[in-house]
């Protein structure tokens, strides 16, 4: 008997027809002998509609109040997921992360999880009982309710799991499963049966929406194993644990990730002396903008160039702070970019294997598509290119890396 805990999102249960699937497939793996605990999302759309609701009456609307309606549409799943289940005679109860009670800090909107007491779940399935939980919620030392942030069913389900020392964390999506690049870019993208938390951590943060990058941390940090799949249609799915792919052919590239939802900002003319980056990323970073990829440049003339990506929706407010602080600086210009795109190759065989920034760069150029900024990591390599050439770099860099099969030969 194996515990698992499964996460449906909302695609999965976007409908009555579709919880009812889920609740068939859940009866079928209780019957099997599996204690279960399954995290609901708020069906499709309905977490939007609840924000167009609060924005009709009022476009400031307080943070708690809205974190205690956002975290109605959970409820809504869990009860109807849990009607459906006791149709086909399975014993099921619902719980509000209130109720299990899953602690959380007092950040509202964007709570982050401290605490779960799990001994009412464990109860629960010890009865035999298939214990349904709404994601995306829990509660404040004051007894708030509180909401994890977009995506926080994945970090719901993945922490339950840390907790109840779960034997995998299954994560039911519209995909099944990981794949080496978006299928709907690259028709010949191939599912992955197993990647790395390293790896899917990377492409997580790098633009793949698969899952979410606060889950995938908390599986890495809590050794938490997890699988996606698919709610659509039966399949093994894609597993991502601690273990790297002991293939002695395995491939140096696992996936290609990419993200076309950020803009480039550049200070140039500033003074090369110690304090100045700081000067003005610092700024950038108090007004709670998230910068991804940062370049520093250094002139003979010992001026100084810094360029720097962050969201799209961010741009206005970043650049002006930017023209404030090249004011202050005495810094020659400011310019901005929101066309351009970032596409990362992402593999543990990067760090055995030589020679795969020259591969990239070379499909880029053959392809004339010019590089604007380049970083790295250990196992992976990012570059910033004109968005109108984003879908043809990932087609031949997944060309290049022979993606399409499962292995490459060694060099």
């Amino acid at each position: 008997m194996s515990l698992i805990v499964q996460k449906y999102g909302g695609t999965s249960v976007g409908s009555v027809e579709r919880i009812e699937a889920v609740a068939a497939r859940i009866a079928r793996g209780h019957i099997d002998g599996n204690q279960l605990v399954v995290v609901v999302s708020a069906m499709s759309g309905e977490t939007n509609r609840l924000l167009g609701l609060a924005a009709d009456i009022s476009d400031q609307a307080d943070l708690r109040e809205k974190d205690v309606l956002l975290s109605t549409g959970e409820q809504v799943t869990m009860a109807l997921l849990c009607i459906a289940l006791h149709k086909r005679g399975i014993s099921a109860v619902s719980y509000t992360g209130r109720q299990v009670p899953i602690l959380t800090d007092s950040s509202y909107s964007k709570a982050r999880i401290q605490e779960i007491d799990g001994s009412r779940i464990r109860a629960d399935l010890a009865c035999k009982k298939v214990v349904v939980v709404a994601g995306f919620q829990g509660v404040d030392p004051d007894d708030n309710i509180t909401t994890l942030g977009r995506g926080g069913s994945d970090t719901t389900a993945v922490a339950l799991a840390a907790s109840l020392n779960a034997d995998e964390c299954q994560i039911y999506t519209d995909v099944d499963g990981v794949y080496t690049t978006d299928p709907r870019v690259v028709n010949d993208a191939r599912r992955l049966d197993k990647i790395t938390f390293e790896e899917m951590l990377e492409m997580a943060s790098q633009g793949s929406k698969i899952l979410q990058i606060r889950s995938v941390e908390f599986a890495g940090k809590y050794n938490v194993p997890l699988r996606v799949l698919s709610s659509f249609e039966e399949g093994p799915g894609t597993l991502i644990s601690l273990e790297e792919n002991d293939n002695m052919e395995k491939p140096l590239i696992s996936g290609i990730a990419f993200n076309k939802d950020e803009a480039k900002l550049t200070i140039r003319g500033i003074p090369d002396q110690p304090g100045v980056a700081y000067k003005v990323l610092g700024a950038i970073s108090e007004a709670n903008i998230e910068i991804d990829v940062i370049v520093q440049n250094v002139a003979k003339d010992n001026s100084a160039s810094i360029t720097f990506t962050v969201n799209k929706t961010d741009l206005s407010e970043a650049e002006t702070l930017l023209q404030q602080i090249a004011v202050d600086l005495g810094a020659l210009e400011v310019d901005s970019d929101k066309h351009i795109a970032k596409v990362s190759i992402v593999g543990v065989g990067m760090r055995s294997h030589a020679g795969v920034a020259a591969i990239m760069f070379e499909a880029l150029s053959n392809e004339g598509i010019n590089i604007q900024l380049i970083t790295t990591s250990e196992i992976k390599i990012t570059v910033v290119i004109d968005e109108k050439y984003l879908e043809l770099a990932v087609r031949s860099l997944h060309a290049a890396f022979n993606m399409a099969v499962d292995t490459v030969p060694l060099e």
